[in-house]
């Protein structure tokens, strides 16, 4: 990011977080300066334009589409098909995407085609610039794309914004691109031979929906991490599950980063306490091997989303020096639905290891003295009152639909189109799965937040647990709960609560720092 908060497009490779800033409004998209790189994209549609003065054969500019490839287009009608191609797919439904996920797939789609591989001119890229900074946003459906030829239906509304003629959302409003475009001062384009296809022929959506998957279930790692500590805490678990020279036997490296993790939120506490018992139950015991997996895999996840962010994968390329059309399929999304399939598994693994940890704190059978449901009425009123008992069961349905959510979108192949689109990726929908799966699992986590808060207090309460025994950076975590968390001595509505929780989770304002192993 430069000193005036700016992502540039075109100069060094993109970072997820470079997307994360985008999406988030926390940056702006801005276009490199550098004379080459302009120089590159005017060559890159010069060869197109090259390429029809000759006759030359391009799929999608002189031929129709898809399976259509052998219908020949008459030369009259070449500039017009581009048009018609964002027109014909305008038949996505589903819940719009909200506003950070559209600003990463405009942001995922011009990170691509700054390339110079995909023959547009410099004014559809600027102007699709433009838009990202100016927050004109199409109004994208999430549903109709099979991952391959990419997403064509829903990036169908970013080249129609482009043209001025889909819906978009600008300062606040609904309304027709053409007007946001002239309230803030920018004209639409006329699409070029091939411009419409560079735009709607890639992984985008997919891929931009997946930047975001990837940065919430990062931080749900770690949120996870802090509360199963305080799971184990409340629970008057045995820290010595986490020693180091036990982890030092199966060094996973993100098992051991974990382990670290509890063990120094844990560490105050353990000087000062015996355990209750000499092996918790796996839910506390092996919190470190379930969320260590989900650790491990991260860095891979995070290297094959960025090689997709900092690729061209629209059809056909261009070789930007020799002008040589290349027809393949960079369009096809497999490497981006293996991660969402495999993101959404291991994130669905935290809800149910969140959801157990909180079966434990609810139930005097396992809680090693804490009272039924957690309830913190007193004397006869403990009689009427239930504590945490519907959110505890509120939980496990969350965590059973995150579950039924983990079976994988990429096996799901349709044969389709004329059976041109024989073999598909299914990604799009492995991302929508993932970031369901990541709402579900933070509202595990938000009610799991709230029975950690409110056993703790309990302990507090009794004076088996004090002050002291809680370690800086978990206890900073602890006050910043109590904001948002009231003791639940009489029976209340806990919605509000948790929709907040859920808000400051999407948020990241809660710290989740250590001092010795980040």
């Amino acid at each position: 990011m430069t000193a005036d908060g700016k992502i540039i497009f075109g100069g060094a490779p993109l970072t997820l977080g470079d997307i994360w800033s985008v999406a988030s409004g926390k940056a702006v998209a801005g276009l490199s300066g550098d004379a080459a790189f302009r120089d590159g994209l005017a060559r890159s549609a010069a060869h197109v334009e090259r390429t029809l003065e000759r006759d030359g054969v391009i799929y999608g500019v002189t031929t129709g589409y898809g399976d259509s490839c052998t219908t020949e287009i008459p030369d009259a009608l070449v500039r017009e098909l581009p048009l018609h191609l964002t027109r014909f797919h305008g038949c996505g439904m589903g819940r719009i995407l909200t506003a950070a996920e559209t600003r990463a797939v405009m942001a995922v789609r011009l990170a691509s085609l700054v390339h110079g591989w995909s023959g547009v001119s410099i004014e559809l890229i600027e102007l699709l610039s433009d838009m990202l900074r100016r927050d004109i946003l199409p109004l994208i459906p999430a549903e109709g794309s099979v991952g391959a030829s990419g997403d064509l239906t829903p990036l169908s509304y970013i080249a129609g914004a482009l043209v001025g003629e889909r819906m978009v959302r600008f300062k606040d409003r609904e309304m027709l691109a053409a007007d946001a475009l002239a309230e803030a001062g920018l004209k639409p384009i006329t699409l070029r031979p091939k411009e419409a296809l560079a735009v709607m022929n890639g992984t985008a959506v997919m891929t931009g929906l997946g930047a975001i998957a990837f940065l919430r279930s990062e931080r749900l790692s770690a949120l996870t991490t802090r509360l199963s500590s305080l799971a184990c805490l409340t629970l008057m678990g045995n820290p010595a599950h986490f020693d180091a020279r036990l982890f030092s036997a199966k060094p996973h490296p993100g098992q051991l980063r974990a382990a670290a993790r509890m063990r120094e939120d844990l560490a105050a506490f353990a000087g000062r306490h015996e355990p209750s018992r000499l092996q918790d139950r796996y839910s506390i015991r092996c919190a470190p091997h379930v969320i260590g997996v989900l650790e491990d895999m991260l860095p891979t996840f995070r290297t094959i989303l960025e090689t997709e962010i900092n690729s061209a994968n629209d059809n056909p390329l261009i070789e930007p020096e020799s002008g040589d059309i290349l027809h393949g399929g960079h369009f096809y999304g497999g490497h981006v639905a293996f991660v969402m399939d495999g993101l959404k598994t291991l994130v669905a693994n935290l809800a149910d290891l969140m959801d157990r940890q909180m079966a434990l704190l609810v139930d005097t059978k396992f809680n090693n003295g804490l009272p039924a449901n957690l309830s913190g009425a007193t004397g006869e009123r403990a009689f009427i009152n239930h504590g945490l008992k519907a959110l505890q069961i509120a939980a496990s349905a969350w965590t059973a639909e995150a579950l039924k959510l983990t079976m994988p979108a990429s096996v799901f192949s349709r044969s389709t189109e004329c059976h041109n689109q024989d073999k598909v990726s299914m990604g799009t929908i492995a991302a929508r799965d993932a970031l369901r799966v990541l709402e579900l699992t933070e509202q595990v986590a938000a009610a799991l937040a709230v029975a950690c808060h409110q056993a703790l207090r309990l302990r507090l309460r009794s004076g088996e647990i004090v002050p002291e025994d809680l370690a800086p950076p978990l206890a900073a975590f602890v006050a910043m709960l109590g904001e948002s968390i009231p003791f639940v001595d009489e029976d209340r509505p806990l919605d509000r609560v948790l929709q907040a929780l859920c808000a400051d989770i999407e948020a990241q304002v809660w710290p989740l720092l250590w001092e010795s192993v980040e």
